[in-house]
């Protein structure tokens, strides 16, 4: 495993910042960690690449555990926090080269790394020069200097408008497929285009852990109907898998099914045979979005 976590928890005073948290990453996996403001997201990934200890559990990143080989972890994780730490007087290559000398490695992997984060055309600018999607790959640029095993990624898109998040989407896909990937976001169009999984965690407390196909197959099957007169929602709850009726507005009907069996079906069948008039239908699943306000709220 490139990421095992085991019962981990960490206090800070009196509050619970994580509780008994447990989870591993495969190598390879790009796994979206997700979770609302203070769930204690950060705090994990800082535990995770040592900036913090824990309060009690045990953690390894690439077979080397957190608190007796924390060098060899810092030597094996790429990490990019939610606040990108760089000095803005400095400029691109002269920032990389700073930062090699840290993890003494040579100049031809500057330009290997400048050339994978897509730096070139402004690399020979002052970071202070450069736009925010631009300052993101720098910061990424640094995370990937000593060839890590894997990639920490904290926030790695707040901030960016809708090209830049298509950019550093795109070259952390890229990154990915040959590497391990951990990162958090609240951009959950963002964690469906480039996960293969996803954690969700909320208040200090893992609430999902599944692939993300498979998490977005086993949600409810939600229908809208609109039939040409009003219908009691005692009379549409005698359908068969229903979980939920809702008069939305007028004639319109959202009918929650707990079943994968596409009930469109089901519901011609009972337009028919009770002399109903379909104006509109249509499926409408439940997003990532609407899943993760349903585990946190």
């Amino acid at each position: 495993m490139s990421i095992s976590v085991s019962k981990i928890s960490k206090v800070y005073n009196e509050q619970n910042a994580l509780k008994e948290i447990s989870f591993e990453v495969k190598q390879g996996e790009i796994v979206g960690f997700l979770g609302p403001n203070g769930a204690g997201k950060s705090t994990m990934m800082k535990i995770l690449t040592t900036y913090l200890d824990p309060s009690s559990g045990k953690a390894q990143v690439n077979g080397f555990d957190i608190h007796s080989e924390s060098m060899d972890v810092q030597r094996n994780v790429g990490y990019l926090p939610e606040h990108n730490p760089l000095y803005l007087d400095m400029y691109v290559r002269e920032y990389l080269a700073f930062n090699a000398q840290v993890y003494k490695v040579t100049k031809s992997r500057i330009e290997e790394v400048i050339q994978q984060t897509g730096l070139l055309p402004e690399s020979n600018k002052k970071i202070s020069q450069l736009s925010k999607g631009y300052r993101q790959r720098v910061g990424l640029a640094c995370a990937l200097l000593h060839d890590p095993k894997v990639l920490i990624l904290d926030e790695p898109t707040t901030g960016l408008d809708p090209n830049q998040l298509v950019e550093i989407r795109e070259l952390i896909k890229t990154v990915g497929k040959e590497k391990t990937v951990f990162l958090s976001t609240h951009i959950m169009q963002e964690v469906e285009a480039m996960c293969d999984r996803v954690i969700i965690i909320n208040k200090g407390e893992i609430v999902a852990d599944k692939d993300l196909n498979e998490m977005m197959d086993q949600t409810d099957q939600i229908i809208e109907v609109e039939f040409d007169y009003r219908v009691e929602e005692a009379f549409l709850s005698k359908f068969d898998y229903i979980k939920q009726v809702k008069n939305v507005h007028g004639f319109v009907y959202l009918l929650t099914f707990d079943t994968t069996i596409d009930m469109r079906p089901a519901v011609f069948d009972f337009a028919h045979d009770n002399q109903l008039k379909i104006l509109q239908l249509s499926r409408k699943n439940k997003n990532l979005e609407s899943l993760f306000r349903e585990l946190t709220n």
